[in-house]
């Protein structure tokens, strides 16, 4: 048995490692047959006892009553297992060492056992001094130096516990940034980098509890969101903890959806929704701009924004001022939409010159808007398709005159030097509509949260191909016009004599790939419905996951495609020579078209590397490696290769691919509801806000609203300018005086309401969040008295009754009742019993899983009477005996803990 601390000359000099000698732990030593007894009634429950033992001890020091059993359990913490709190008040006042009992109390969510030992802690604590649960040995305590008592009882989310450390002045410490470079970070992470990464998570656990948050902030719900955003950083920033980050970040979305689905009315809804600490109150039949939806979203509080009660809420607004139209029959929602989708152009012109009718305050519904939008946008889609199939053309050759046929012959003969067509001009109308609306929302939400949707990035690709277009289009008919006007035969030059670089031929390559942009974000307009709006979601994780794959698949491209261009490239140059072997270099597609096929195949590396690409669906075969020149040496090992490569990746990562979109899909299927309510909401969000009402292009054209507008800032600020030199050159006149006044009056004035207002606006939203956080509470706790009897609570009763029968034997004997047999039975149970308390090995280790330890069941409300206690007891315990036993120890006076916390921010 080694009980005294020896040093073991190891010195540890890696970085991130705890330096110096690493100390043997100080294990229990074994047992007196006395301490046996003693620690075996203290599991019992047998007050009279233990006080005679630890009277006895007091007088002769027969036993040591701070001793441990082989598992590091003292009486303290026996007494805590089985919440026996008149054991535990016995031991405390009799002088036995808390230590870490206040910790294991915490642990095991004993609440009367935790009040007992605070109340303890502030009359024995001096000063400057450690506290009793700092003063154990940290190799083998239960808890980490870092565990103080309130990120204990954090981690165990007990209300109760919570509120009493933070009334007696608990803090918690907010934890440095993962990348601060303070001295006190550097040097944990270089003494121990482990303990410094732990005691991190530690204390980010007990933030995310969510009685702490409930406890400790104004406003919880934006401490939940703010919380998990920084836990999901932190999980990517410390990949080593993810697991745990994530969990947490979990627990704190849960929070704050329970603490919405306490609402209980849609008043106290649209409080929570529309606070903003920068706005005024929201007030009732105001337009809502659900600020604190807008910042769940930037969150991605997903599980927040899905919830029935947001959602009902959204649909309402969504559909606003169309009553009855949800209740429809279908039929009829159909003609509705084509209605307004038919006759979108007549709305729009309508707004721009009476926007105040009914019709105009119609149209500003979100609704009716979106319905504007996209017939807007079809139509756009709808001028694309007619411009890419030529459509002036075939109305021409079938509706047209001789005349102007004759005209379109002479067009379609002069390829070169030609102008926009009608159909080309209404798109870069339309582009320059979209360009106004991407610009205004810029300065209207700013660019970072511009960046934050990712559609804006698509619409963003989609305009600057359309601007590279027009500018090409512009270049390619200066350039042209300038070559005709030299020599008018090049405006009949046929496509294919082109340069291959033409700009008219850029600008049509930038044209194509701006349509494909255009149609995808039909995409976007369709996730509005519940039937695509899901598959929608699953196309966007895909993508995500084809990415990835893509990564990996072009790396092993590259690798074969170096191997076959270094080992195919002189056999492909002979093919080459073979094509372009007539004169000028032209190709001879007739005689050698075979050749002038396979020379690109391995040609360069760039070629390889497309050539390797399509194999991948079945582009190449293995006659390319038929080669002029090739021997069969080489052909060996090109096609041993291409197998290799045909294995890995057509095989391997394709089949790879494929597993990884099939649990993408699944995982989306799982949480289909939630993904695409929360798109959907975004969707909804940017047609609630006070945008354009006018879809592209009709929002470039000024409007009588924008000019009646812009007269009157003009008016307001030639006012606001008079006004000043009033005051400031004229001040000596009585009435300009009076204006002065006037002006600083309704300043005044001004401030009062906006503080008066701001007042309002803090009261509504505290009276909501207390009542919501009151409901919680309370339906946590009813939930916890709903659970059902575990094996802790059997033991405890066990426990109640072994400590009742010892009591009565006491009582009984104290009135002259004979209960020699219960005294020799009770002899007899102890000795049966010792082997359980004293079984050690040689080297003082428990020798087998002999733990009979209760664990922490649901808090009850033991209750104790005074006793009288004789015998020899410290002189600190006389002084507080009184304050200590009693049933109910909350009554104590409260008091700053600084060892629980000695530096850093309140929570």
């Amino acid at each position: 048995m080694l009980a005294a601390t020896k040093h073991v000359g190891l010195d540890i000099e890696a970085p991130g490692i705890t330096k110096g000698p690493i100390e043997m732990p100080s294990l229990p030593k074994p047992l007196t047959l006395e301490e046996k007894k003693y620690m075996l009634a203290v599991e019992r429950g047998d007050l009279a006892y233990c006080r005679r033992m630890i009277q006895r001890a007091h007088r002769r020091g027969s036993i040591n009553i701070n001793c441990v059993d082989p598992l590091g359990r003292g009486a303290l913490t026996l007494a805590i297992d089985g919440e026996n709190l008149e054991m535990l008040e016995v031991l405390v006042v009799m002088g036995v060492r808390t230590k870490d009992a206040l910790l294991h109390a915490i642990n095991v969510e004993f609440v009367e056992a935790v009040e007992l030992l605070l109340e303890y802690e502030e009359l024995v604590h001096k000063e400057g001094e450690p506290y009793s649960w700092e003063n154990v040995d940290w190799n083998i305590s239960m808890f980490t130096p870092d565990i103080t008592p309130l990120i204990l009882a954090a981690h165990r989310n007990n209300y109760e516990i919570l509120k009493i450390l933070l009334d007696r002045g608990a803090t918690l410490p907010m934890p440095h940034d993962i990348k601060c470079g303070c001295e006190e970070c550097l040097r944990d992470s270089n003494e121990d980098s482990l303990r410094h990464s732990m005691s991190r998570v530690n204390e980010y656990r007990a933030l995310a509890s969510p009685s702490l948050i409930a406890l400790s902030s104004n406003d919880p719900i934006l401490t939940a969101f703010q919380l998990s955003w920084e836990l999901r950083n932190l999980a990517f920033a410390e990949p080593e903890c993810k697991t745990e980050y994530w969990e947490l970040r979990r627990q704190c979305q849960k929070f704050a959806v329970d603490l919405l689905h306490q609402s209980r009315s849609s008043q106290e809804l649209a409080i929570i929704l529309n606070h903003d600490p920068e706005s005024p109150s929201y007030e009732d039949g105001e337009h809502m701009k659900l600020a604190r939806l807008e910042l769940a979203i930037n969150y991605k509080q997903k599980k927040f924004v899905a919830h029935p009660n947001i959602q009902q809420l959204l649909a309402a607004l969504w559909y606003e001022g169309l009553p009855g139209f949800r209740r429809k029959p279908m039929v009829q929602k159909c003609l509705d939409v084509s209605q307004v989708a038919l006759l979108f152009p007549f709305y729009c012109m309508l707004y721009m010159v009476a926007p105040n009718t009914a019709t105009g305050k119609l149209m500003r519904k979100p609704f009716m808007k979106f319905l504007i939008h996209a017939s807007s946008y079809l139509f756009f889609l709808l001028i694309l398709i007619l411009v890419s199939q030529h459509a002036e053309v075939q109305v021409t050759l079938l509706f047209g005159t001789e005349t102007m046929k004759t005209a379109l012959q002479e067009q379609l003969l002069k390829q070169r030097g030609n102008s926009p067509t009608f159909l080309e001009w209404v798109v870069v109308i339309y582009v320059l509509g979209f360009i106004w609306e991407e610009t205004m929302e810029i300065s209207r939400e700013g660019m970072r949260c511009y960046l934050r949707n990712m559609w804006n990035f698509i619409d963003f690709t989609r305009n600057s191909l359309y601007v590279g277009t027009t500018l090409l289009r512009v270049a390619a008919y200066v350039q042209q016009c300038r070559e005709i006007s030299k020599d008018p035969a090049t405006a009949y030059i046929p496509r294919e004599q082109w340069d291959d670089f033409d700009p008219q031929l850029v600008a049509e390559g930038l044209f194509a790939a701006a349509n494909v942009f255009s149609a995808l974000k039909l995409v976007h307009l369709f996730s509005i419905n519940p039937h695509l709006g899901p598959l929608q979601i699953s196309l966007g994780r895909m993508v995500i996951d084809i990415v990835k794959f893509f990564f990996i698949y072009s790396l092993v491209l590259f690798a074969f495609a170096c191997g076959l261009n270094q080992l195919l490239g002189y056999f492909a140059d002979l093919e080459r020579v073979r094509c372009y072997h007539l004169p000028g270099g032209i190709p001879d597609w007739e005689n050698n078209g075979d050749a002038c096929m396979k020379w690109r195949r391995f040609g360069n590396l760039f070629e390889s590397s497309q050539s390797l690409f399509w194999a991948s669906f079945g582009g190449v075969g293995i006659d390319s490696f038929e080669l002029t020149g090739i021997k069969t040496y080489t052909r060996f090992w090109g096609l041993l290769m291409f197998g290799s490569y045909s294995v890995i990746n057509v095989i391997v990562l394709l089949n790879l691919l494929i597993a990884m979109m099939s649990n993408s899909y699944a995982m989306i299927t799982e949480h289909s509801d939630i993904e695409w309510k929360f798109a959907r909401t975004r969707l909804w969000l940017s047609y609630f806000e006070e945008s354009a009402t006018l879809p592209p292009p009709f929002n470039i054209f000024p409007t009588p609203k924008h000019i009646m507008k812009l007269l009157g800032m003009r008016k307001e600020d030639k006012l606001r300018r008079m006004s000043t030199r009033h005051c400031s050159v004229n001040y000596l006149y009585q009435v300009r005086i009076l204006v002065c006044w006037t002006n600083t009056l309704s300043i005044h004035h001004r401030d009062e309401r906006k503080e008066r207002q701001e007042k309002e606006r803090d009261y509504r939203y505290t009276a909501v969040m207390r009542s919501l956080v009151w409901r919680y509470v309370s339906t946590m706790h009813r939930q916890a008295e709903d659970n059902p009897v575990t094996e802790d609570d059997i033991n405890e009763v066990k426990t109640e009754v072994s400590a009742m029968k010892c009591q009565l034997l006491e009582v009984l004997g104290k009135n002259g009742m004979d209960i020699s047999c219960a005294d020799s039975k009770e002899i007899d149970d102890h000795g049966q019993e010792d082997a359980h308390v004293g079984a050690t090995s040689h080297e003082g280790l428990p020798s087998g899983s002999c733990d009979r330890r209760r664990g922490a069941g649901p808090t009850q409300g033991a209750t104790s009477g005074e006793r009288g206690l004789s015998g020899k007891v410290p002189a600190y315990c006389q002084a507080g005996r009184h304050q200590l036993i009693r049933s109910q120890v909350g009554g104590g006076r409260a008091r700053s803990m600084p060892g629980v916390s000695t530096s850093g921010q309140q929570v």
